[in-house]
């Protein structure tokens, strides 16, 4: 059985204590795009056992964009706004609400004003 991941992304300045954007179990990886971020947030991640693996706090966004990328070093996570280019198919994106696909394909106009991307999910049982 394989071990699985929890990433949490919250946004810290809503409400008294912050409001959750979406809490996604999948495999691990050091890199998350995750759609419709808010202007800051904060990420953890978590073993199946609740051990936190690593965290980032009140990560600014770095541009007005779509999509963030969180990437994890040395036990810390790091945000980077972007634009989805080829190098970013394959990797899974954390949709509001927790849901997690994997990115397929992405394409935009050259004036930012109308994109469109294609998820894929998967879910499998485990016993």
């Amino acid at each position: 059985m394989t071990e699985l991941h929890y990433w949490s992304v919250w946004y810290p300045k809503a409400a008294s204590t912050g409001l959750l954007l979406g809490r996604g179990l999948m495999d691990p990886t050091e890199r998350l795009l995750v759609h419709a971020a808010p202007p800051v947030l904060t990420a953890e991640i978590h073993d199946e056992n609740g051990r936190r693996l690593a965290y980032g706090k009140d990560l600014a966004a770095t541009a007005s964009t779509p999509m963030c990328l969180l990437q994890l070093q040395n036990g810390t996570i790091d945000r980077q706004d972007l634009w989805p280019g080829e190098t970013h198919h394959g990797l899974p994106v954390l949709l509001p609400g927790g849901e997690v696909g994997i990115l397929q394909a992405w394409w935009h106009a050259e004036d930012r004003k109308e994109w469109r991307w294609q998820v894929e999910f998967y879910n499998s049982l485990r016993e």
